[in-house]
């Protein structure tokens, strides 16, 4: 059944400023479209001078203005934000504050042009598909993921079977062979890092392998332990999560 669309087309501010209190006061998603400027306070102060953007407050106090142009929202704060808004002489003031981390946004509008409250629902499951390199990715970002101490030294490491996803060093100065599988590691993918560990044990001692992957087949267990190697199970949604975290915007500079 077609849920009815509370929309508004150039509203004025006051029609605005009620449509806004409305949705706040029952969790609906907000969407205004206008004219505003935008002052931000907390780990850092900035302003942004008048120009026609979108605001998004969603149901659980998310918030996120976007530009006309451009993916990323050029404001927005966490969820569980406290809203207050009030009609001034210079426009329509809309506060988001965030307690945790001691933020705040502050928009006034001066015109809008579009302004609707939505009563959204989404409860399907997130399925995340994340390719190998994107784990190698976030393991050379964050080596903790396949253990404490864990120092990468190179990645794609040529050797006679193929290219080692990641060669490096344990805490304890052991070398490391990980090799990594985005789906369920079975015996190809144990053989495999027999293989690199076979071939670059004749010039390396001390060398461990680490097969780095979402689950293991239980006819890989068996054989993964004859063979003295060890696994460590990495999701790819963490993964995914690791790289979104990653402020850097690249891989470290040292690698090859």
């Amino acid at each position: 059944m077609e849920k009815p669309l509370n929309a508004t087309m150039k509203p004025s501010l006051e029609e605005t400023f009620k449509i806004v209190q409305e949705s706040i006061a029952k969790n609906k998603t907000l969407i205004v479209v206008g004219n505003c400027e935008i002052e931000y306070k907390g780990r850092a102060e900035s302003k942004l001078g008048l120009g026609e953007r979108i605001l998004l407050i969603k149901n659980d106090g998310a918030v996120l203005i976007h530009r006309p142009t451009g993916y990323e929202p050029v404001n927005w704060q966490p969820s569980g934000c406290i809203f207050h808004s009030r009609l001034t002489e210079t426009g329509l003031v809309i506060r988001a504050t965030n307690v945790k981390t001691k933020e705040s946004l502050k928009l006034t509008f001066t015109g809008v042009m579009f302004a609707t409250q939505l009563e959204l629902k989404d409860t399907s499951e997130f399925i995340l598909h994340a390719s190998e390199e994107d784990m190698q990715k976030a393991i050379l970002l964050k080596p903790e993921l396949v253990e404490e101490g864990f120092h990468p030294i190179v990645k794609e490491k040529k050797t006679a079977p193929g290219f080692v996803d990641i060669f490096g060093r344990d805490k304890y100065g052991r070398f490391v062979v990980v090799e990594i599988k985005r789906k369920t590691a079975n015996k190809d993918a144990v053989l495999q890092l027999w293989k690199y560990i076979q071939t670059i044990g004749e010039t390396e001692q001390h060398i461990r392998g680490i097969l780095v992957a979402p689950k293991l087949a239980k006819n890989a267990g068996r054989l993964l332990r004859e063979l003295n190697l060890e696994f460590k199970q990495l999701s790819p949604k963490k993964c995914i999560e690791t790289l979104r975290k990653s402020t850097s915007g690249e891989l470290l500079r040292y690698m090859k």
